[in-house]
């Protein structure tokens, strides 16, 4: 199933997209055979159970990991059968991750922690402006023991929006977050979306966030197996679950 955006040019393609684990004596099939390409700007939601193969995915098309078969392409770049290197350029110049867990450095403040990828990244905006955008200008000087897990989780959002990615990835960013909290998360998302024009992916068991998308890819059993086009995206307020 060939899955298209509609929001603009073209930036990231999979084609027939294959993953397989080996664990003792079992294969296990993570994808099979998946077609997929996102557009600039667009705001995509990835939907299905655990084990559907949508983390799987998410970090084939991040230059995580890599296809048992098929290509991966960037603009004009084909990443499938690139080097370590050429990975990890990908990466530092063009994503932003955002994980259910925060991965933030206990040591350092909130500001400390978002400087540490403006220092690697080649155009980067100011650590303090990456965190105005999440809302965390007066946290700037806390660190994660001192910030709850949504101001975590928004500090994790602005140290992948300092680098000014052109893909934002997002593995279950409000996995680990009550409702009212999530919400503040998905606000932050979804500013940065809008002022930024970053084409986002989420991934998400909730799925009320699909409300939020353009387009909503269901998964099963390493395959999409449906598409939902969302003519008018409705803004986190709105969002109830």
């Amino acid at each position: 199933m060939a899955i298209h955006g509609g929001m603009g040019e073209g930036v990231l393609e999979g084609r027939g997209l294959t993953r397989t684990y080996t664990s003792g004596e079992v294969q296990v099939q993570a994808l099979r055979g998946v077609d997929v390409s996102f557009e600039q700007g667009e705001f995509a939601v990835l939907l299905g159970p655990s084990g559907s193969g949508k983390s799987t995915l998410l970090n084939i098309l991040g230059g995580l990991d890599t296809p048992s078969s098929g290509t991966v392409r960037y603009r004009d770049h084909l990443l499938s059968g690139a080097s370590d290197a050429e990975l990890t350029r990908y990466r530092r110049e063009h994503v932003g991750f955002v994980f259910q867990f925060y991965n933030l450095v206990p040591s350092l403040t909130a500001l400390e922690n978002v400087a540490l990828v403006a220092d690697i990244s080649d155009h980067p905006m100011p650590p303090g402006e990456a965190l105005e955008r999440v809302g965390l200008s007066d946290r700037a000087d806390h660190f994660p023991s001192q910030l709850s897990g949504g101001e975590q989780q928004r500090v994790a959002l602005a140290r992948a929006l300092v680098k000014r990615p052109e893909l934002l990835l997002c593995d279950e960013p409000t996995g680990a977050l009550d409702a009212a909290t999530g919400q503040r998360v998905l606000e932050a998302l979804a500013r940065a979306h809008g002022e930024l024009g970053t084409t986002v992916v989420i991934i998400t068991h909730n799925q009320a966030i699909s409300l939020m998308a353009n387009r909503v890819l269901t998964f099963s059993d390493g395959r999409v197996v449906g598409e939902q086009r969302n003519p008018f995206p409705r803004p986190p307020s709105d969002i109830r679950w």
